[in-house]
């Protein structure tokens, strides 16, 4: 077994058996997930030529900055996924990326839409549900709620679909 360190993403994987690999351009992601978890691991190092490169071109912004961002990237939680594997050709995927900012947790809930194009997965967009204090028990007034229709689109209720 591989035994150095584990990998960013929270796979409990170590990084060269993970996300280095597509990190290194040495292989491609085989599923939405797959490239969310190395895209995680590209902002935590700041690898802004992985993120360009691993976003669609329709939405792709032009420069990405992340010189100033004084977040620290600490780990990734993956909520839900719909559909995404490799025989997919669109993917999304829920997460909570956790960050430290002025010695204080922080997470960002968002649902990020994938697509592939050319047999390799891209990131599409991503909606934002909550970017959040961890500490803060007050709820999101713009999450819906457990009876409205899933903002996903799937056609479920909130409460049977992300918000279970």
């Amino acid at each position: 077994m591989n035994t150095d360190l584990l990998c960013l993403c929270g796979s409990t994987k170590p990084r060269n058996d993970c996300c280095g690999p597509y990190l290194d351009g040495t292989e491609k992601p085989k599923t939405a997930e797959a490239l969310m978890r190395s895209r995680f691991c590209a902002f935590a190092a700041e690898n802004v030529d992985y993120l360009l490169n691993s976003w669609d071109l329709k939405t792709r912004p032009k420069t990405l900055d992340l010189s100033k961002d004084q977040s620290q990237w600490q780990r990734l939680e993956i909520l839900n996924t719909k559909k995404g594997s490799s025989k997919d050709k669109k993917g999304l995927v829920e997460f909570k990326a956790y960050f430290l900012l002025d010695n204080k947790e922080h997470y960002m809930h968002e649902i990020s839409r994938f697509q592939k194009t050319a047999n390799s997965w891209f990131y599409l967009d991503g909606s934002a549900k909550a970017i959040s204090h961890t500490e803060t028990k007050k709820q999101d007034t713009n999450a819906p709620s457990k009876n409205s229709p899933c903002p996903c689109g799937s056609g479920k209720k909130y409460k049977r679909c992300c918000g279970a």
